[in-house]
């Protein structure tokens, strides 16, 4: 238990990393390890830690993986996770949900200040070196 203790963070971490893969494999067989009893044992003893590592990637994929395999297993896998410690699941999913909502305004933010930039530096004179913004065509230029 102290030995696995010990590599935990950095095993889950590139469990969450591997579940994230847009390859299919790489996330099957992370997903995988839920099969295996020990491992299932050790994250029950170790939830506290390995849920918030695990449930950003699990959620992630829920949303937009394109293999039903792999989707089936992260659906598998958040069953599990419900069924360990459904308060400490909520209560991570809570906080996920919390931090893709700041995220997403941050995002509105960061678009609505470049389009605040490209309307101020379009009614900017061009001289020199200056660097010029070039809208794409409508209509390709037929030679």
């Amino acid at each position: 238990m102290v030995e696995f203790q010990k590599v935990m963070l950095q095993f889950f971490w590139r469990i969450g990393y591997c579940i994230n893969s847009f390859h299919f494999q790489v996330g099957e067989r992370a997903l995988f390890f839920w099969n295996n009893d020990q491992i299932v044992n050790l994250i029950l003893h170790n939830r506290h830690v390995i849920f918030p590592i695990l449930l950003p990637a699990l959620e992630k994929n829920t949303q937009n993986h394109w293999n039903h395999a792999v989707l089936s297993l992260i659906l598998n896998v958040r069953k599990i996770f419900m069924v360990m410690d459904e308060q400490l699941f909520m209560s991570c999913l809570a906080h996920f949900k919390e931090q893709e909502g700041k995220l997403s305004i941050l995002a509105k933010k960061r678009k609505e200040a470049w389009e605040r930039l490209e309307s101020a530096a379009s009614h900017q004179p061009i001289t020199g070196n200056t660097a010029v913004l070039v809208t794409p065509l409508a209509k390709p230029i037929a030679y």
